[in-house]
C-alpha cells in the first residue's frame, strides 16, 4: 500500500512537471515569435527609412473599368498601368519608397464611388510626399492632343508639383501648348492629405497619340517624363 501511495506520488509530480515545462516551453516560443515579429517590424522600418521618400503610383481604371476607349480601341486603363510598371521601376533605382494602388488589371472596389475611395485611403494611409494619378484624356475633336497635368485648386504643394511635371512633359512634344490646370471637382484631388496630381498622358481620341501611346518606346519616354517631375518635386 505505502509503495502503491509513494508510486502515485511520483507519477502526480512527473504529470506536474511535464505541465510546467510545456508552460515554459509554450512562454519561450511566444517570446521567440514576438521578438521576430518586432525585428520584422524593425527591419521594415529601417527599409523605408533607408528608401527615404514616399511616392503613391495611382494606375488610373482597371477591372470592367476601362476608361476611355482609343480610337485605335486601346483601352486606358491597360495604358495607365504600363506606364504605372515603369514609373515604379524608376523610381526604386532612386532609392524612392514606391506604393502602388494597383498592380495588375483589377479594380479597387465594385462602384466606381467605392474604388476611388480606396485608392484616396491608400495615399492617405501612405502618408506620402506625392501621389501621382496615371491617366488618358480623350474628346470629341480629334485633333485635340498633349499632355496636362490636373491638381487641386486649393493645394499649393499641387499646384507646384503640377507645373513642374507640365513643363517636364512639354520638352516630349513641343507642339503641346496645353498648360497644368486647377481642379475643384475631382474626387482624388479634394479628398486626400498629400498632394496628388493627375497627369493625362495624351488623347486616345487623337489618331497619332493613340498609336504613340500604345508603343513601349513611348511609354518609356513618359515613364521617364514622370519620375523626372516626381524627383524634381522632392528636392
Amino acid at each position: 500500500m505505502f509503495f502503491l501511495r509513494q508510486k502515485t506520488i511520483i507519477i502526480s509530480a512527473l504529470i506536474l512537471l511535464a505541465i510546467l515545462m510545456s508552460g515554459v516551453w509554450w512562454s519561450s516560443e511566444r517570446i521567440y515569435q514576438r521578438i521576430a515579429y518586432d525585428k520584422e517590424l524593425k527591419t521594415s522600418a529601417k527599409v523605408n527609412s533607408e528608401m527615404g521618400k514616399t511616392v503613391v503610383i495611382d494606375a488610373g481604371h482597371g477591372g470592367k473599368d476601362s476608361g476611355k476607349i482609343g480610337i485605335n480601341k486601346v483601352l486606358e486603363k491597360d495604358i495607365n498601368l504600363e506606364i504605372a510598371k515603369k514609373v515604379k521601376e524608376l523610381l526604386l533605382k532612386q532609392k524612392v519608397n514606391v506604393i502602388m494602388t494597383r498592380e495588375d488589371d483589377r479594380a479597387m472596389a465594385e462602384s466606381k464611388t467605392e474604388d476611388l475611395k480606396k485608392r484616396v485611403d491608400i495615399i492617405n494611409e501612405a502618408n506620402a510626399d506625392l501621389a501621382v494619378s496615371i491617366h488618358q484624356n480623350s474628346y470629341t475633336s480629334e485633333e485635340i492632343h498633349g499632355a496636362q497635368v490636373f491638381y487641386y485648386n486649393h493645394s499649393e504643394e499641387g499646384r507646384k508639383a503640377a507645373a513642374i511635371f507640365q513643363k517636364i512633359l512639354l520638352k516630349i512634344d513641343p507642339e503641346n501648348k496645353r498648360q497644368e490646370k486647377g481642379n475643384d471637382s475631382y474626387f482624388i484631388l479634394k479628398k486626400t492629405e498629400a498632394p496628388v496630381i493627375i497627369v493625362e498622358c495624351g488623347f486616345l481620341s487623337n489618331k497619332q497619340e493613340a498609336e504613340k501611346l500604345v508603343t513601349e518606346e513611348y511609354q518609356d519616354i513618359l515613364a521617364e517624363a514622370i519620375c523626372d517631375g516626381i524627383t524634381e518635386f522632392l528636392k
